[in-house]
């Protein structure tokens, strides 16, 4: 079924799983990319945590010019009051946090004196390093992006219970493959 029946049309899921994807990958890339003992590798992936932000910014805005004309399937009736009362904040929290984080990580990317390496070609927006820019929006960026992972974890212990707890169909209105 598409997102007139019981479930999320093909486009949508594809779009989900993909940022699900790109969450994970950018997310380790953030926790991580201090860590490499060289300046060379950590050059290279503090711009792979940059430029795949640059991507899942991009993929927010088809998800949102998605949703915005295929509006989601209704909840099972049987998803409960707080599934019908949570379920939309919480994807627009969600849908803010994948829009707010790159948008901060772009100003601490640059604000570092960066430059955006795509492989074939650079993007150097010519900004000197300032200090007093990107260590508090470098923060923020963080402090967000944990917020992100929150947010998100929930999302998904939600979804496990609604699968396993309360069997209401909800999780596989977006899980690949299944069947209402």
């Amino acid at each position: 079924m598409n997102a007139t029946g019981h479930r999320y049309a093909a486009p949508a899921i594809l779009l989900h799983w993909i940022s699900v994807l790109l969450v994970v990958w950018i997310g380790t890339l953030g926790l991580l990319h201090d860590s490499w003992p060289d300046k060379a590798s950590q050059t290279f992936w503090i711009n792979m945590h940059a430029v795949s932000g640059l991507l899942l910014l991009a993929l927010t805005i088809v998800r949102l010019g998605w949703r915005l004309r295929h509006p989601p399937p209704p909840l099972p009736a049987d998803a409960g009051a707080a599934a019908a009362r949570w379920s939309t904040p919480a994807h627009r929290l969600i849908y803010a946090l994948l829009f707010v984080i790159p948008a901060i990580g772009i100003v601490t990317f640059i604000w570092h004196g960066r430059v955006f390496d795509f492989g074939i070609f650079r993007l150097d927006p010519g900004v000197k390093s300032d200090r007093s820019i990107f260590h508090p929006t470098e923060d923020v960026h963080g402090y967000l992006a944990y917020a992100l992972f929150a947010v998100v974890g929930l999302h998904v212990l939600v979804a496990l219970w609604h699968r396993f707890a309360r069997r209401d169909g909800v999780m596989g209105r977006m899980w690949p493959g299944a069947r209402p």
